[in-house]
């Protein structure tokens, strides 16, 4: 039995779902894979026409039938996949229909009863990592072109199926293998003339570390694709955070008043710009309150403002400025921060010179919300301050599971190079190398964890 937490698979287990959304449509896939997945589908399935043994990679027509009472209920075509040569190396089959979710539930219902067992979450893309067809990059990558939100991730997650994240993930295994195989060289044949210098073995390491540095900086893109980044406008009462919230999504979605603290809670909304999703939360004002509703909604606002991915940091510039602006300005100068200047249509009774020397090199951009004056001049601001990449970067990661083993790697790769600056010896250089490609390993699926297994695959649908 092969075993992963939370899947038990045997090798005469067949597994059986529908293949398609759930609800109604033209058409609907029911899938089973496993060593009886063609005969179970016999069971239910009669070619309208002599199709004895059925043909491999061709649609047969037929009908579909409960085998007890002969009683047909759905035309259908099937398709037979004969392993090793399908998604999951087992024979698949898989059996298309008018997409009624009744026939499709009955489908499964008879192949449970011929003998399949109903899929896990995922437990098709597991086979076909279980089996060799793909690694665990390639499995992710599988999930993230289903659930798409852009055409852009779409393509970066299909090259990724593609095998070409694992391929730059492997070219880089090869590379430190080289570097562990020439210190191991060095230490085995000492007097032998083969040994490499400190200095060539630096160089080899340094370019390993950019290898990785360009993965992981490609991460906040990755990110704004997959699940979007999150930013929390912040700043004093009346700012003109809600004005600004509801111009940024060209709709009214924020109450504004012009009395301080009408927001109380948070509001949060998604929007596309161009191919990047960000999450805009709109937050209660910061100032002094005794009112406890207010104070709530200054601290929720604050939590949310420590772990979002960015910062708009309004100023009004109508109303000279006060403690709350100078210290909202210190708070997050060491976050990703944008400071604007809103109500640049009203006369400025802001301290500028002074408020400037406070904000340092933050970025800044004048701008009304209300007359919607420099907005498409903020919106190229907030992609090239919160997605600062490469025009062309060839791959892009999308998971923190795969920055998290990078930045491990990152962190090997500075710890080796600091062995050699400090002049230790060969031996130590050579046990402070080897995490990093264990962790390339964990990468790519090479060395399994049930748990990171489980955690993966339960993300998927049922089906896939």
């Amino acid at each position: 039995m092969k075993k992963v937490q939370g899947f038990a698979t045997e090798e005469e287990d067949t597994i059986i779902a529908v293949s398609t959304p759930p609800g109604f449509g033209g058409l609907g896939v029911v899938r089973l894979s496993g060593p009886q997945a063609l005969e179970t589908s016999l069971s239910i399935f009669n070619p309208r026409a002599s199709h004895r043994p059925v043909p491999p990679r061709r649609p047969v027509h037929g009908y579909l039938a409960d085998p007890e009472s002969g009683e047909a209920f759905e035309d259908a075509l099937l398709t037979f996949f004969p392993a090793p040569r399908s998604y999951t190396t087992e024979d698949v089959v898989e059996i298309s229909t008018h997409g009624s979710p009744v026939i499709l539930e009955e489908i499964v219902r008879l192949g449970i009863a011929a003998g399949a067992r109903h899929a896990h979450p995922g437990e098709f893309t597991l086979r076909a990592y279980l089996g060799g067809r793909i690694d665990i990059l390639q499995a992710e990558a599988v999930n993230d072109l289903i659930q798409a939100t852009s055409l852009t991730q779409a393509r970066i997650s299909y090259r990724q199926l593609e095998g070409k994240l694992s391929r730059r993930v492997k070219g880089l295994r090869s590379r430190l293998v080289k570097i562990f195989s020439q210190v191991e060289t060095s230490l085995e044949f000492p007097d032998a003339g083969i040994s490499v210098s400190s200095r060539t073995i630096e160089l080899s390491i340094q370019r390993a570390r950019e290898d990785v540095d360009d993965l992981i900086s490609s991460y906040d893109l990755g990110k704004s694709y997959r699940e979007g980044l999150v930013l929390a406008i912040t700043g004093r009462t009346n700012a003109g955070k809600s004005t600004l919230f509801n111009t940024l999504l060209a709709q009214d979605r924020a109450i504004v008043t012009p009395f301080p603290g009408t927001t109380r809670d948070y509001l949060r909304e998604q929007i596309f710009w161009g191919d990047a999703l960000f999450t805009l939360v709109d937050m209660a004002g910061v100032g002094n309150t005794s009112r406890p509703v207010e104070k709530e909604g200054i601290q929720r606002g604050a939590r949310i403002a420590a772990q979002a991915d960015g910062i708009l940091l309004l100023l009004d510039v109508s109303r000279p400025a006060d403690r709350v602006d100078l210290e909202l300005i210190q708070k997050y100068r060491g976050k990703a921060t944008l400071l604007l200047w809103n109500k640049r249509d009203l006369p400025w009774k802001i301290d500028k010179d002074r408020i400037a020397a406070a904000a340092g090199d933050l970025p800044q951009l004048e701008i009304s919300a209300l007359k919607g004056d420099n907005i498409t001049q903020l919106k190229q601001k907030i992609r090239e301050l919160f997605i600062p990449l490469k025009d062309k970067q060839e791959e892009v990661i999308l998971h923190l599971r795969q920055k998290m083993l990078l930045e491990r790697i990152r962190q090997v790769l500075d710890d080796s190079l600091r062995v050699l600056e400090q002049g230790f010896s060969e031996e130590i250089l050579a046990e402070e190398l080897r995490p990093a490609v264990s962790a390339i390993g964990q990468l790519t699926g090479e060395i399994r964890s049930d748990d990171v297994l489980e955690e993966i695959f339960s993300r998927f649908c049922i089906g896939k």
